[in-house]
């Protein structure tokens, strides 16, 4: 039986740690007159290179069951994956909501994700039997194409930090609650700029804005941030979009 193929996150930096510590050592054994003590760090750069591979492979899944954990399924949400990627937290929310829709959006940047395509995601819906209740659309965080209060949950996983901008970051974290239903659950993972979604999730009225990590179970530390959106009552007392 195959298994889903998540990909490898940051594929260029791990491959060039890995020929620099490959270098380093054979250096270090072929000509010791010229590589000194040039086994250390070689042997350095390897160990970060095996240790950002297991991260794509077996720690993210542990990071994504996390969040998905802190989320209280009914088990009908419609859910949207902003920077879906290969599908990890896109296919993980479909098995949580069986009788739901799971919907993902990204721009493809394969500098990120090592074949990141929407094919591939496609297929690892297949793989683990959801593809009934996926559907994967191009789109920017910065601009949803959906319609206001579309979503249950809205979920994101390593991926805003890509956009370099912290207006851009902040827009996005904006459309995430645009498009969050009342009542409905946001989940974020990421490396860095996490300080800037609560700021920006609390100015946008959201509710029980929480902040956990760091965890060392990804390439780089990473930290899980939960929300929700008030319910309806007192959504008119809410700004209706980012400055």
């Amino acid at each position: 039986m195959r298994k889903p193929d998540y990909g490898i996150d940051a594929p260029v930096m791990q491959r060039n740690l890995a020929i620099l510590g490959v270098v380093l050592v054979a250096l270090y054994w072929l000509a010791p007159s010229i590589g000194g003590y040039s086994v250390w760090p070689g042997g350095a750069f390897l160990l970060s290179a095996a240790v950002m591979y297991w991260g794509s492979r077996v720690g993210k899944l542990r990071l994504r069951d996390r969040l998905l954990e802190a989320i209280p399924w009914r088990g009908d949400e419609h859910v949207l994956d902003v920077g879906c990627g290969a599908g990890l937290m896109l296919v993980g929310a479909a098995k949580r909501s069986p009788r739901g829709k799971a919907v993902g959006v990204d721009i493809w940047r394969s500098v990120d994700l090592s074949g990141n395509r929407p094919e591939r995601t496609e297929d690892n819906a297949r793989i683990e039997r959801v593809a009934d209740k996926v559907e994967v659309r191009d789109g920017d965080a910065r601009e949803l194409p959906f319609p206001d209060e579309s979503f249950d949950v809205v979920l994101s996983s390593w991926a805003l930090h890509n956009i370099a901008v912290g207006t851009g970051r902040a827009k996005a974290i904006w459309e995430i609650v645009r498009v969050l239903k009342p009542g409905g659950h946001v989940g974020i993972l990421d490396i860095e700029d996490t300080a800037e979604y609560v700021r920006e999730l609390r100015a946008r009225g959201m509710l029980e804005v929480r902040a956990v990590g760091p965890s060392f179970l990804f390439l780089l530390p990473t930290y899980q941030v939960t929300a929700r959106k008030p319910d309806a009552a007192v959504l008119s007392d809410l700004p209706k979009s980012a400055s």
